[in-house]
């Protein structure tokens, strides 16, 4: 009865331990397949900022906000320097602290005029590059 009994134990265990090893491939391939995904939508997202222009990625980084992001913040489809400067002066005297306002977003606000400020200055150069390339 005892010798039955070892083996059975041993199947089991053989069961189990195969039980295990299919569970980690199984994970392991999702795991690769989520990874490949991943790598594809970095991939995408970086070349998306590469035809934006390595500046204005630059600028992104700087100030800590994206194009998109201060667009929102001053809610500004095109970039119209009335508009920005219009649209910030409304928001910026709303958000001021001595009217109740709060001083993180007037300072949001600030900060999304410069990106798009900066912005501005790179396409002005882009335009003026390409204006120089036609030239010659």
């Amino acid at each position: 009865m005892e010798l039955w009994r070892v083996g059975i134990d041993r199947t089991l265990a053989k069961y189990l331990a195969q039980i295990i090893v299919m569970s980690v491939q199984v994970v392991g391939r999702a795991f690769a397949r989520a990874l490949r995904q991943e790598f594809a939508a970095s991939r995408a997202a970086a070349d998306a900022r590469g035809r934006a222009g390595h500046q204005s990625a630059a600028a992104s980084n700087l100030s800590g906000l994206s194009l998109q992001e201060a667009q929102q913040i001053l809610n500004v489809a095109k970039l119209s320097p009335e508009d920005i400067q219009k649209n910030y002066e409304h928001l910026f005297k709303v958000n001021d602290k001595s009217v109740g306002g709060s001083f993180y977003l007037q300072s949001k606000v600030v900060r999304a005029k410069e990106r798009l400020e900066e912005e501005l200055k790179i396409q002005a150069q882009e335009d003026r590059e390409k204006e120089q390339a036609s030239r010659t």
